[in-house]
């Protein structure tokens, strides 16, 4: 299934140390969608479109709202999402997410942008979420430096990391939320709305 074509984005993505989803946790993202019947996805961070074209591919009812501010790679990801010909199921939006409002409702929203800006996009777009969807975040592990901060050599990146950590402790104590982790991948967190009998 467009294999070819999916391996020259991920090359690209190597070459020009973008960063992708790791496969893993692509894996892990594709089964949920299929398993909720997921048809309406916001994801907060295209970078080229690897994420959204995959997730476009699975059903041809699914359509993707994707927001990307770095002008690069906004043009890049339209490049691949016409290669594909998925104009007409791929919104791809360039714009701080940060500074734009939708109106609207998603089954799921997929948070995997500026880390340090994920408990901000978090209260921004759960406005934007279906009563019975689901908040997907990735890089909650941030290449294991979350659990082994030890390992950690800059300030700026300690920095990011406590802020990775201060989103892991907002989402464990959101209490309009119920969120799982699982480590897969570079780490990911599935928050869903609390139903009146939790």
């Amino acid at each position: 299934m467009n294999s070819k074509e999916i391996k020259q984005i991920e090359k690209y993505a190597e070459e020009y140390n973008i960063p992708i989803m790791e496969r893993s946790g692509l894996r892990f993202l594709i089964e949920y969608i299929k398993k909720h019947n997921i048809k309406n996805i916001l994801e907060i961070g295209s970078a080229i479109g690897y994420t959204a074209i995959n997730m476009a591919l699975i059903d041809k009812d699914i359509h993707v709202t994707t927001i990307e501010r770095d002008n690069e790679r906004y043009f890049e990801a339209l490049k691949n999402v016409k290669a594909f010909g998925l104009e007409k199921r791929i919104t791809l939006v360039l714009a701080d997410a940060l500074n734009i409002e939708l109106e609207n409702k998603f089954d799921l929203i997929f948070i995997d942008a500026a880390k340090g800006q994920y408990i901000n996009f978090f209260e921004k777009f759960s406005d934007n979420l279906k009563e019975e969807g689901s908040i997907i975040t990735d890089n909650i592990s941030f290449h294991g430096l979350v659990e082994r901060p030890e390992l950690i050599e800059s300030k700026n990146l300690k920095q990011l990391v406590d802020k990775i950590k201060k989103y892991i402790e907002f989402l464990k104590s959101n209490d309009k939320y119920i969120t799982k982790f699982y480590k897969i991948g570079d780490g990911i967190s599935v928050s869903r709305k609390k139903d009146k009998d939790d």
